[in-house]
């Protein structure tokens, strides 16, 4: 079973044209890599997964969600079951860790007792539970880009979807977001990582499919040196 399915998707951004009829199907359970150089249209790519952008042409299925007929009052309960990562964390600065994660839930309705036992546990996966008091500006690059995983994960998506999530972090502290990205894919959660960064595409071993000249072409393991 697929849990996304890109089919001919032509997009153009700003009058320029991006996607040239572009297709992709993606499993329950992978890990896969969206590589490309920076301007290849990653990010644009991500951005139409969890629809907040719709192809000109084309249709793009996500949960079995699909771009041509879902209405605006679904998107919030897909975006629900989407976890994103992004490169600049965006984190609330005016909350602490346990709060800017509790927030996700709070705003679904959920009891106050359920937030609390969901935002520990997730704390503990990525091992910050020490730190759910600190607020952002006291805590490392890292530390907020596992914050950022945490709450990404919280509300238990079918399919997380990272966005360069290595890209302000020392090799070290990149590695450990990889592995606990890992972590979260065996336990069936989709993942699609995009990255510009060849180094963790050897490092660990996924599925690839590479951005280029508005293409999407599937890149086969032999061909990685």
């Amino acid at each position: 079973m697929n849990t996304i399915e890109i089919k001919n998707v032509m997009f153009s951004f700003n009058a320029i044209p991006l996607f040239n009829n572009i297709s992709l199907e993606v499993g329950h359970g992978e890990f896969l890599y969206l590589v490309g150089q920076s301007g290849s249209g990653k990010t644009t790519l991500l951005r139409l997964l969890y629809m907040d952008l719709f192809p000109k042409i084309g249709e793009v299925v996500v949960g079995g969600y699909s771009s041509m007929t879902i209405k605006n009052k679904q998107i919030p309960y897909l975006r629900r079951k989407v976890g994103v990562i992004f490169q600049d964390f965006k984190l609330l600065e005016d909350r602490n860790v346990y709060d800017n994660i509790a927030f996700v839930l709070r705003v679904t309705g959920w009891k106050n007792k359920d937030i609390d036992k969901a935002v520990m546990n997730v704390l503990d996966d990525v091992g910050l539970q020490h730190k759910r008091f600190n607020y952002p500006h006291e805590l490392s690059g890292g530390e907020q880009q596992r914050v950022s995983l945490a709450r990404a994960i919280v509300n238990d998506p079918f399919i997380l979807l990272a966005d360069e999530p290595t890209g302000n972090l020392d090799p070290n502290v990149g590695a450990e977001i990889i592995k606990l990205l890992e972590d979260i894919n065996k336990r069936g959660t989709s993942v699609i990582m995009a990255t510009h960064n060849y180094g963790w595409v050897k490092k660990f071993s996924h599925r690839i499919v590479q951005l280029s000249d508005g293409n999407l072409l599937e890149v086969a393991i032999a061909q990685r040196s």
